[in-house]
C-alpha cells in the first residue's frame, strides 16, 4: 500500500484515510450554498432578544477559528501522518444575557493540514499536496457525507456567563447525531465585542462513525478528538441580523 496520510474530520469532526480512493472533493460552498443559512436557524428568537434591548452578538468569521487535531495509531502509526483540521468559516449569534448561541460551519470549507495550524499543534512534518487533497476529498464525499449533511451545527444553552471562566452546556449536530457536552470556556465581553475560546476532546464514534482502520488495525485513526476555538465575535442590530450571511 503506498505511504498515504490518515485523517479524521468532526465539527466540529470525522475520519477518512488518504490510502482510500480519490474522490473529487466538494468545492467550497457546494455542500451547503454559499451564504444560506441551515434550514430551521432560530434567526427569529434573536431578532425578539434585541426587541428586548438585549444585547446579540454576531461571529466574525474572518477572526474565528475551530480546530481539529486527529492523531494516528496503532502498530505501524508510523506509515501514516496526524492531522489538522480547520473551519475559519463558523457563523453564529449569541445572545450572552439568555446563556444561549446558535452557531453552524458549513463542512465543504474545511481545511486541511495548514502548515501554520500544523506547527501550533505542535506536528513536525508536513503532507504532500497531494496526500492533503486525498485525503480532504475522502473525508468530505465518503465520510461526512456534506451532500446530505452539509452543516455541523453547535447550541450553548444554560446560564448567562457572571465570569471568564465558564462553563458551557453544548449541543454539536453532525451528521445527522446530536451529542451534549459539558465545556469549560474563557469568555469576555467589552467594547462591543464577546470573545470565547475553549478545548474540547470527544471520540468520533460518539457521533456513530467508526474510526478508519486497515490491516486489522495496524493503521488507524484514534477514535479521540482534540478540538480549540477561539471565536471573535461584534454586537449587532436587528438589521444586521435579518441581513443575508456572507461566507467570509
Amino acid at each position: 500500500m503506498p505511504r498515504r496520510p490518515l485523517l479524521l474530520l468532526v465539527l466540529l469532526a470525522a475520519p477518512l484515510a488518504a490510502c482510500a480512493p480519490l474522490r473529487r472533493a466538494a468545492t467550497p460552498g457546494e455542500g451547503a450554498a454559499a451564504g444560506v443559512a441551515p434550514t430551521g436557524f432560530p434567526r427569529a428568537s434573536y431578532e425578539q432578544a434585541l426587541s428586548r434591548g438585549e444585547p446579540v452578538y454576531r461571529i466574525d468569521p474572518a477572526r474565528s477559528v475551530a480546530v481539529i487535531t486527529v492523531r494516528r495509531g496503532g502498530s505501524l502509526a508510523r506509515l501514516g501522518h496526524d492531522h489538522v483540521v480547520a473551519s475559519r468559516h463558523v457563523q453564529g449569534l449569541i445572545a450572552p444575557g439568555e446563556g444561549r448561541a446558535d452557531l453552524y460551519l458549513p463542512l465543504s470549507e474545511l481545511s486541511v493540514d495548514s502548515p501554520a495550524l500544523r506547527a501550533q499543534a505542535g506536528l513536525d512534518t508536513q503532507p504532500s499536496d497531494a496526500d492533503i487533497a486525498a485525503t480532504r476529498a475522502n473525508m468530505l464525499d465518503k465520510v461526512l457525507e456534506v451532500q446530505r449533511f452539509p452543516f455541523a451545527l453547535i447550541r450553548v444553552s444554560g446560564s448567562a456567563p457572571t465570569t471568564p471562566d465558564a462553563r458551557l452546556g453544548i449541543e454539536i449536530t453532525l451528521h445527522g447525531t446530536t451529542r451534549r457536552f459539558d465545556l469549560p470556556a474563557r469568555v469576555s465581553i467589552g467594547n462591543g465585542e464577546l470573545n470565547v475560546a475553549g478545548t474540547l476532546e470527544f471520540d468520533q464514534s460518539e457521533f456513530g462513525i467508526v474510526p478508519f482502520s486497515v490491516l486489522g488495525g495496524a493503521i488507524q485513526v484514534q477514535d479521540r478528538l482534540s478540538l480549540r476555538f477561539s471565536l471573535q465575535a461584534r454586537r449587532t442590530s436587528t438589521r444586521d441580523v435579518a441581513s443575508p450571511w456572507s461566507m467570509q
